[in-house]
């Protein structure tokens, strides 16, 4: 019983914690125009072979900028990633990724 009361305390605070990390749209829309040149002005990507960003999951763009961030992921284009992430804060990219969530 107390291994199930501390498994959905922990799952709360993660729900709560998560919750009060989430960006700012009408920020990263502001900021997205650094992305719009391969990801298109609204999030579908100009180039072909480029990932489209509309109603991409949040956190999943989250940390996949952070992975650039930190080179956990290499190969194809992540070099270029890599720059454009490191020009980016926290809050930024948490900015970014819910702007292109929003998107549907």
């Amino acid at each position: 019983m107390n291994k199930w009361v501390f498994g959905i305390l922990i799952g709360l605070s993660l729900v709560s914690t998560s919750s009060l990390a989430a960006g700012d749209a009408a920020a990263g829309k502001a900021k997205a125009g650094i992305c719009a040149s391969c990801h298109g002005v609204d999030g579908i990507a100009l180039i072909p072979g480029y990932p489209n960003l509309k109603g991409q999951n949040e956190q999943y763009l989250v940390a996949s900028m952070k992975a650039y961030q930190t080179n956990q992921r290499q190969g194809g284009l992540s070099a270029v990633m890599k720059v454009q992430a490191d020009l980016l804060s926290d809050a930024d990219i948490a900015n970014l990724a819910a702007y292109y969530a929003s998107l549907k």
